[in-house]
């Protein structure tokens, strides 16, 4: 999966068979702020959403940044995979 770091539109992005899947972000103070999900219209496949999620877990851990997730399926990836929860900043429980 290519990735591309879309830093003008402020979110991560790639191309699937349906359109663009994009994770929107915002910086404050070394942490991420994952804010919105952007799939094509009726796409539902989440291993690729988790894929793309796990690359940005990913790409946290070797920045150095903590992540705050703000969506509700971000925070959902976050419970199925308890191993990223360290990338949480103090005090966010999920």
């Amino acid at each position: 999966m290519e990735i591309k770091d879309n830093t003008f539109a402020r979110q991560f992005e790639t191309m699937v068979p349906e359109g663009l899947l994009s994770v929107e972000y915002s910086f404050q103070e070394k942490k991420i702020f994952l804010t919105k999900i952007n799939t094509p219209e009726n796409y539902e496949n989440q291993s690729v959403i988790d894929t793309l999620l796990k690359n940005i877990m990913e790409l946290s851990i070797e920045k150095k940044f903590r992540v705050v997730p703000i969506h509700p399926k971000i925070a959902a990836f976050f419970k199925r995979n308890p191993k990223y929860k360290e990338l949480l900043p103090p005090g966010i429980r999920i």
